[in-house]
């Protein structure tokens, strides 16, 4: 018998409370408010947006962190093709760097939420919670351009990390193509999304091993890369989980299957210099398999 109830599974695929949903959008609310008050970026071209998964609305845990995007839209990294230089697309480099835009971003947190609410991490600016909102991680970022040819053009992001790693992604485009998967499969891609999630931190919580690379992000991953048809074949979610974990266990056997798979953007490659592998991806599916008891 599996583990988990039909009534169990469905009652998984719902987000967080109204409340933790009001405190996300609080969080976003002050981090617009803390830029639009800092003397040196209220006249910035900056674009704010929520990412991961509050934005994608695929957040699970009551006071999950919120990812907040501020992107400063007046300077670019730019990738070109081959052969081309900056000045044949009209780019040049800009007076106001990124590590002086980074800090810019931090000292309009800390003169807002105050220096004892403000973290400077790595990768981001991680506001501490209180009674209104949940913990935030702000990750100041600057347009990124890239041309996959001479005319054809993408728009993500870019940021370097203060120990110097540069990476790019591609949040809004994650948010619209999630937003298109769900329409086609009966908003059951985000659905499915939550009781993927929910179930790995259960499997940590009853002490399995579960790799650190199998992360949330992941996760939505490779639910995306399943076929609509198994979201729309199968009239519960006990077969529609059954289904999709034998998909990705079958393609994730062999690395020539799966070389192809895509992150939700479909602008990275899933498995190409990352800290996960098809072999973590197959381990976890297994793994999942066995404790769900199917």
């Amino acid at each position: 018998m599996p583990k988990f109830t039909e009534d169990q599974l469905n009652n998984f695929r719902y987000p967080p409370s109204d409340t933790e949903e009001q405190k996300l959008a609080n969080s976003e609310f002050a981090v617009r408010e803390a830029i639009k008050n800092s003397a040196a970026l209220k006249d910035k071209s900056t674009k704010i947006f929520g990412q991961g998964s509050y934005a994608n609305d695929t957040n699970v845990r009551n006071n999950s962190d919120i990812d907040i995007n501020v992107r400063l839209d007046s300077a670019d990294f730019v990738k070109i093709p081959d052969g081309k230089n900056d000045s044949d697309y009209g780019y040049s480099d800009s007076s106001y760097s990124y590590p002086a835009y980074r800090k810019d971003v931090l000292d309009a947190m800390i003169s807002y939420f105050g220096l004892k609410y403000v973290v400077d991490n790595d990768k981001c600016i991680t506001i501490l919670p209180d009674s209104t909102r949940v913990e935030t991680d702000v990750v100041p970022t600057l347009k990124y351009i890239r041309y996959d040819s001479e005319t054809a053009k993408v728009e993500g992001v870019k940021f370097i990390s203060k120990s110097g790693k540069s990476i790019i992604n591609f949040p809004l485009q994650h948010i619209e193509n999630g937003k298109g998967k769900n329409s086609r499969t009966q908003k059951r891609f985000k659905r499915l999304t939550r009781i993927y999630r929910r179930i790995r931190y259960k499997m940590i919580d009853d002490g399995i091993d579960v790799s650190d690379n199998v992360t949330s992000f992941l996760l939505e991953c490779l639910v995306w890369n399943v076929p609509d048809k198994i979201f729309n074949d199968y009239d519960n979610w006990t077969d529609r989980l059954k289904e999709s974990i034998r998909y990705i266990y079958n393609k994730t056997q062999n690395a020539e299957d799966c070389k192809h798979w895509g992150e939700v953007s479909e602008l990275l490659y899933l498995f190409v210099g990352r800290k996960w592998s098809e072999k973590d991806v197959n381990n976890f599916m297994l793994q999942m398999w066995n404790y769900l008891q199917f």
